[in-house]
């Protein structure tokens, strides 16, 4: 079965939440509590513990930014003005408890995430719901992760001062 193709379809839920605060104040506090992953430290730790030790200091509320991009620029010169940054937010100890069943999670770990300006120039934060992007490698030990992030994104979303959505619960 490993040389067939195979396909999978599932739904996936996208959150957009309003962060209630202008967008650049929203960005300034996303980024320092959702620290920029510091590669070079973890790659220094010789041990899996050192590691998992490392990242319960490095990411205060359970993520850390392996990425950001800047939309805005390259959509200036289009007309469609506005400002966006797209995040690439995780957490590597745990992506392991999924990366050990099925390499292919990576696809949605780190989770992507991104935050605008709405036309009023207030902050939203857009993800897709962990848990449903999990679930659908139909594997118990995937999803319980899954459902795992959806806390953690929650909590994140009350540090910013956010409602989460009822789905994250």
């Amino acid at each position: 079965m490993a040389n067939t193709p195979a396909t999978s379809t599932y739904t996936a839920r996208r959150l957009t939440v309003p962060l209630n605060r202008p967008y650049g104040d929203a960005v300034r506090t996303f980024e320092r509590l959702v620290p920029a992953v510091d590669a070079a430290s973890f790659f220094k730790l010789d041990t899996w513990d050192a590691v998992v030790q490392h990242m319960s200091e490095e990411a205060p509320h359970g993520f850390l930014r392996y990425q950001s991009l800047d939309i805005s620029p390259f959509m200036a010169a289009s007309g469609a003005a506005g400002e966006c940054v797209v995040y690439l937010m995780g957490n590597h100890v745990i992506a392991e408890r999924m990366y050990r069943h099925d390499h292919s999670v990576m696809l949605y770990a780190p989770l992507r995430l991104l935050i605008h300006a709405d036309a009023s120039g207030q902050a939203v934060f857009v993800i897709d719901q962990p848990s449903t992007l999990f679930a659908s490698y139909h594997d118990p030990a995937i999803t319980a992760v899954g459902h795992e992030l959806d806390e953690k994104v929650s909590a994140l979303l009350v540090a910013l001062d956010a409602q989460p959505p009822a789905e994250l619960a």
